[in-house]
């Protein structure tokens, strides 16, 4: 048994989604075509933001940091998934676990303040326009930037720290496919009860800090939109948050779902396919979500297909 805060355990192993050699090919081609669409799109997007002038409003500001923590927490699961796929034990070391779990964790809570600095930069827009510039200046968004990685780089040391000062002494293997919050507990051999109070708490913190912002720029955003008198005001109005509401649903909905629940009701078998959709396919819909119902964003990627065509 291991003392203290030390662990005996150097490395731990992934059971993956499956032993089958077949179906993990068909899994490593699948999830290598939706991560490539994801690079595609989000990297796209950050450098349509950067480089077409149109583009540089404080809601694309925040649509470009939040494609690059799309990429950071989805880069930090599946390079590595799709490696497995392809060797038949799936062993990864202690150190390269915390990393891991350190970089998803830090990433994916920016994200949540990232969804709440937008939903106030569209309260602003449609209950303040006359005060948009200077509510929403150049350094009010760099403060709210920067607020939202100081807050994932808080909930990173906090979680990471928590996580691995646990003793893990007796099995290795890990019921996943990369190193979550629940398969890790399930593996201490230590009390893990104040680690799951702390970490329940912690999560619950952010969630609902965040969901809390986002529900009342809604709520005071919905009423202005009814109080348009045309119907062609209030579409219009509507369709500049529509985006930002389907991403939100789908972020936060299977967020809460994985993380504030008690550890009694976890499934690990099941909660690792559910983790696939918000670390993996999450990432790849935000920037088709956000492009695709967006007219500027789409009027841009045209202007700059028409300036690559014109040069040649």
């Amino acid at each position: 048994m291991a003392k203290g805060n030390h662990t005996s355990v150097s490395e731990f192993v992934f059971l993956g989604f499956t032993d089958d050699p077949q179906l993990q090919l068909v899994l490593f081609v699948v999830f290598l075509v939706i991560y490539l669409i994801n690079l595609l799109g989000n990297l796209g997007m950050i450098f349509l933001i950067i480089f077409d002038s149109q583009l540089h409003t404080p809601m694309y500001f925040f649509l470009s940091h939040l494609s690059l923590v799309d990429l950071g927490y989805s880069t930090a699961i599946a390079p590595r998934m799709l490696s497995d796929f392809l060797h038949q034990r799936k062993v990864i070391s202690f150190a390269g676990c915390a990393t891991q779990f350190a970089f998803f964790v830090g990433f994916v809570d920016a994200e949540c303040y990232f969804l709440a600095s937008m939903a106030y930069d569209r309260y602003v827009a449609i209950c303040r326009p006359l005060h948009y510039t200077t509510l929403m200046s150049k350094r009010v968004c760099g403060v709210l930037v920067a607020g939202s990685y100081l807050a994932g780089l808080v909930s990173l040391v906090a979680h990471t720290s928590l996580t691995f000062s646990l003793n893990y002494c007796g099995s290795n293997i890990i019921n996943h496919f990369f190193c979550e919050i629940p398969p890790l507990l399930a593996l201490s051999c230590s009390d893990t009860y104040v680690s799951e109070i702390l970490l329940f708490s912690l999560c619950g913190f952010i969630e609902f800090s965040t969901i809390l912002i986002i529900l009342i720029s809604y709520l005071f955003i919905f009423d202005s939109i009814l109080r348009i008198c045309s119907a062609e005001g209030r579409k219009k109005a509507f369709s500049t948050c529509a985006s930002h509401l389907i991403g939100v649903t789908l972020f936060y909905g299977t967020v809460m779902f994985m993380y504030l629940r008690p550890t009694s009701s976890y499934s690990l078998d099941q909660d690792k396919w559910a983790s696939v959709f918000y670390t993996v396919v999450i990432p790849m819909l935000n920037p088709l979500i956000y492009s695709l119902r967006n007219k500027d964003v789409k009027a841009a990627f045209r202007k700059l297909i028409n300036r690559k065509v014109l040069s040649q």
